[in-house]
């Protein structure tokens, strides 16, 4: 695991200035405290900041061919590049290192833009051909290693991380209003938008060239569209899928089990991470096997007599580490301020300890996420059905009921009831593509327009559900769930994986998802719905594919986030913090919200006469990182 960075003046007779790739490289020191490398060569410029994890003593990046015309950087893992490898190798090519980035350089060679067609895994690479003065940069399919870039003037610029492109002298700071409001509806910023108005983010399954024509942007993998069999064929054919599904997820935990330094898996005691600790108990031997869970002293939030509960049937090293919310507290305003973009999911603080504390024992890390965007797990899939029987019901009617409800329904605790139904009402009116970020974010499209200052709003463009028709309209097929499971897939998944990268690498932890296999994705998502959401019961295909290798306690207990208590410490705690932030006077200054608006938000939640927690979250962690990156 590792950050990147370059620089190409592809429309500039100027060479790179080595001072600019410094600054900007040595920003991304955690996500690769190992060793750095650099390449200049007249108006390129290459540079990486290596965490060892496969080939420690001859891997270092920049890695070329034999003549050096070809250089490669990689962030992330090639899994399956001993496959690769033997391919290339049998096709004539030869190799110097034992590295999984050398493959890359072949492949290059090799397939030129189709060299992402093969590849198994998470990654954001930048390769250099000097015979073809080309750039070329891809990402992983999922969207697991983030790449920013920056273009003008002849001038292209790219980085792992926001803050390392804002270093380069030419990126401007300046917030992009439409980029904002995106944030404020889904608690972060999805796709190919960044904060700032400079820069962009290659979005998940891309590919970028540049050269002397200038930029160019390609997609080069999508997501399969279900299935429809017959239901007697959906009947008989469980066997069989089962079976099929078994053997890819056991495939892709194998590759995601290379590595050179210590390895290990987050275990919470949930049927994702569990199902994953089984298979690798298959694969290796049950005693070599470390699991990692943090337990809390808060009972609600607590979930480590499952995870020993797993740990102990398999017999795996177990570890755990016993934390209190005064300790996730003490890290809020220093997590959520060097967040290179803002994040409101809550999650990222007990994700961070995780993380922390993992690393102190392993280098490498194994994770469920992408299963329940797969199959089903969230609660809001349930809400999905609910809301096709309601639409007998006028959608006005049920907007009605939803700005009752807002009003009417204040609960104190962050699971409880109330709030589960506010949030279900506030969508259920909207078009189907637009439910599900309705249910999960913070601020609805029209609640932004209020928040906002008049002359900040207007220098933004099209509306955060322009994104969402957008990424849902090459789903085929038309039915009620038409493009449901592509949303969570293409928005809430980017919002989790920014989570998990960012806590991760924060701690110089590298984390792999074995769901996220192209093989096991392209697999479950041609699955039928009728099979994915069979009887209204959530992930219904992995908990029958985890039956009688995962104790059935795992497989019947009713899924529980990974969360904090965000209301009552608003009202509690941090309200000191909330109301130096969101003070009248700093809104004034800032320009970007209206500070009557934000007021009546804060008076109305510290009152107990609105539930507001989602929304002051949300503003609380945006200024947390303006402070941090932008100024106060």
């Amino acid at each position: 695991m590792c950050g990147i960075v370059g620089i190409v003046h592809f429309g500039r007779e100027e060479p790179v200035r080595r001072e600019d790739l410094e600054r900007m490289n040595e920003l991304l020191v955690h996500r690769g405290p190992d060793e750095d490398g650099y390449l200049l060569d007249g108006r390129v410029g290459l540079a990486m900041r290596r965490l060892k994890v496969i080939d420690l003593d001859t891997g270092s990046q920049p890695i070329g061919n034999e003549d050096g015309t070809v250089q490669v950087v990689l962030n992330g893992e090639i899994y399956n590049y001993v496959e690769l490898r033997a391919e290339l190798e049998a096709n004539g090519h030869r190799f110097r290192t034992a590295s999984d980035t050398e493959v890359l350089v072949h492949l290059w060679e090799e397939r030129g833009e189709g060299m992402v067609e093969p590849l198994e895994g998470m990654f954001a690479f930048a390769v250099r051909d000097s015979r073809a003065q080309r750039l070329f940069l891809a990402r992983d399919r999922a969207g697991q290693k983030p790449l920013y870039w920056f273009e003008r003037d002849g001038r292209f610029v790219f980085a792992s991380e926001l803050t390392a492109l804002l270093a380069h002298p030419a990126v401007g700071r300046e917030v992009d209003p439409q980029a904002l409001a995106d944030y404020l509806l889904f608690e972060h910023v999805p796709l190919d938008r960044a904060i700032v108005r400079d820069a962009r983010k290659l979005p998940a399954a891309h590919f970028l060239v540049v050269d002397r024509a200038g930029v160019r942007l390609a997609r080069y993998w999508d997501l399969p569209a279900p299935g429809s069999p017959h239901p007697d064929e959906v009947r008989e054919g469980l066997t069989a899928v089962l079976s099929e599904l078994r053997r890819r997820l056991r495939e892709s935990v194998r590759i995601c089990l290379r590595s050179d330094v210590p390895l290990g898996i987050f275990l919470s005691g949930g049927v994702d991470s569990s199902t994953l600790v089984w298979l690798a108990c298959e694969l290796r031997p049950p005693a070599s096997v470390r699991t990692f869970n943090i337990r809390f002293e808060e009972q609600e939030f607590d979930e480590s007599p499952w995870a020993r509960l797993v740990a102990k049937r398999f017999g795996t090293e177990h570890h755990e580490e016993r934390f209190g919310a005064s300790d996730i507290l003490a890290l809020v305003p220093e997590v959520a301020g060097r967040l290179d973009e803002p994040l409101a999911d809550a999650s990222l603080f007990p994700t961070y300890l995780l993380c922390r504390e993992t690393r102190r024992h392993v280098t490498v890390a194994l994770g469920g996420d992408g299963a329940d965007e797969l199959f089903g797990g969230y609660e809001t899939f349930l809400a999905h059905r609910a809301a096709l029987v309601g639409e007998v019901l006028p959608p006005v009617l049920w907007r009605a009921l939803g700005r009752v409800a807002a009003r009417a329904l204040s609960s104190p605790h962050d699971l409880g009831w109330q709030a589960k139904l506010r949030q279900f009402l506030r969508g259920v009116g909207l078009p189907r593509p637009h439910r599900a970020a309705a249910w999960l974010g913070a601020f609805l499209p029209e609640e932004s327009r209020a928040l906002l200052d008049p002359s900040f709003a207007a220098c933004g463009g099209d509306g955060p559900w322009t994104a969402v028709d957008s990424a849902s309209s090459v789903r085929r097929g038309g039915g009620p769930w038409d493009g449901v499971f592509e949303h969570y897939f293409k928005f809430y998944l980017d919002q989790i994986l920014t989570k998990v990268d960012r806590a991760s690498m924060a701690n110089s932890l590298e984390v792999r998802a074995p769901y996220l296999d192209r093989r096991v994705v392209e697999y479950a998502s041609s699955l039928p719905l009728a099979l994915r959401l069979r009887g209204g019961r959530t992930k219904f295909l992995l908990k029958k594919a985890a039956e009688g290798h995962v104790p059935r306690e795992v497989l019947a207990r009713p899924k529980r986030g990974f969360g904090i208590p965000k209301g009552p410490w608003l009202a509690g705690p941090l309200r000191p913090l909330l109301g130096e932030l969101l003070a009248p006077e700093r809104l004034r200054r800032q320009g970007i919200f209206r500070p009557d608006s934000v007021a009546t938000l804060v008076r109305e939640h510290l009152s107990g006469a609105r539930d507001h927690r989602k929304k002051l979250w949300t503003l609380l962690v945006f200024q947390l990182w303006w402070d941090r990156k932008i100024g106060p």
